[in-house]
């Protein structure tokens, strides 16, 4: 197949890419720096002929609320219509875990119209809503840091490796379109001050995890299991020691 993967070159995108040229498909990193910018538009109809499946993994530059909104509803229609005139078969996005009943966060507001989008475009797709990633567990711990303590509450957290993301979104995007939302997870639960507290405990960072933090995340209350799944998810097999010994940087 014809893939084209939007934010190739990022995080997830450059694992995807990778995978997906091992199992043998024709795979476009598509980012700005390749020519091909679903802000603009630029190279988009070129980047979708003969295009089996597009996965959009692009995120925003911005997270701030109009900026953010703004980036996923243009990026959105842009991709969305170059895939229509292309006869795209398959359209993936990489969503969040519990994003709509976070609606109080802008950048969750945002996902949501992404998603919106998505199924009102008619294109076959599968929208794959995961939790957080266990490379995001720094910055949990820097926004909530006053002076030497990291206040965080018991909401409950289930982190997830990139590897398995990547593996994940690659094993979808070889599959038929589900027309729906699928949930992918880490293999372990914690409360999310208990797994911040064991990554700085390994990275020798000397502030302290405080247990009385608010339920909140990046700015907004949230319910105790708004970041984990409520139901049935697809389960990576990379839990926290796995992930940390495969990290390249053992010190803050």
């Amino acid at each position: 197949m014809k893939i084209v993967v939007i934010g190739g070159s990022g995080l997830i995108g450059s694992k995807v890419v990778a995978n997906l040229r091992q199992s043998g498909h024709q795979v476009i990193a598509a980012s700005p720096a390749t020519g091909i910018d679903t802000i603009t538009g630029q190279g988009l109809a070129e980047a979708m002929k003969d295009t089996d499946v597009v996965i959009d993994l692009a995120n925003s530059p911005s997270f701030e609320d109009k900026a953010v909104l703004e980036f996923f509803q243009t990026a959105g229609r842009n991709l969305l219509a170059a895939e229509i005139n292309a006869g795209v078969k398959h359209h993936i996005a990489l969503s969040i875990v519990g994003v709509d009943i976070m609606q109080n966060i802008g950048y969750m507001r945002a996902k949501i119209a992404q998603e919106d989008l998505i199924k009102q475009s008619g294109v076959p797709y599968t929208i794959i809503r995961s939790t957080q990633f266990f490379e995001f567990l720094k910055g949990i711990a820097d926004q909530a840091t006053n002076g030497n303590e990291v206040h965080l509450s018991d909401v409950k957290f289930q982190p997830i490796a990139s590897d398995d993301v990547a593996a994940l979104v690659s094993k979808y995007a070889q599959a038929a379109p589900v027309n729906g939302k699928v949930e992918i997870a880490g293999p372990e639960r914690f409360d999310m001050y208990e797994v911040v507290a064991r990554y700085l405990k390994q990275i020798n960072d000397p502030r302290k995890v405080v247990s009385d933090g608010k339920p909140t995340y990046y700015g907004g209350e949230i319910t105790h299991t708004a970041l984990v799944p409520a139901g049935e998810a697809a389960l990576g097999t990379i839990n926290f020691e796995k992930w940390w010994s495969s990290q390249p940087q053992k010190v803050a």
